[in-house]
């Protein structure tokens, strides 16, 4: 006798007919491996979407350094323009208050520390 039983004649509709081979613990394995994947590039999206904040607020901040240091920047061009024109000029009787003015501040303060 020969009997001739197809794959899918039989089988419980689950299956697909691989029920005695090894194709289901295949299976299981790949859903399993594919689940790992799925949370592990959710992971990468969401530290990649933190990044690119962190990103957009460093930027914010830099852009905000940049124009403190340029008006810093104006700001102390003008005062260099004034020590030049003050230095220039005839003034000598001020510019010598000047120097004694920080020559005194310093010892000030030297005095100030060595008493500590």
């Amino acid at each position: 006798l020969l009997t001739i039983v197809f794959i899918g004649d039989g089988a419980p509709a689950g299956n697909y007919g691989y029920t005695n081979s090894g194709y289901s613990v295949y299976e299981e394995e790949n859903e399993r491996l594919t689940e790992s994947l799925r949370t592990k590039v959710s992971a990468i999206k969401s530290l990649s979407i933190e990044i690119g904040t962190e990103v957009k607020n460093q930027n914010k901040m830099l852009s905000e350094m940049d124009n403190d240091f340029d008006s810093t920047g104006g700001l102390l061009g003008a005062t260099m323009g004034r020590l030049r024109t003050l230095s220039r000029g005839s003034q000598t009787k001020l510019l010598c208050y000047m120097m004694l003015f920080a020559l005194f501040v310093f010892f000030v303060i030297y005095w100030i520390i060595k008493l500590r």
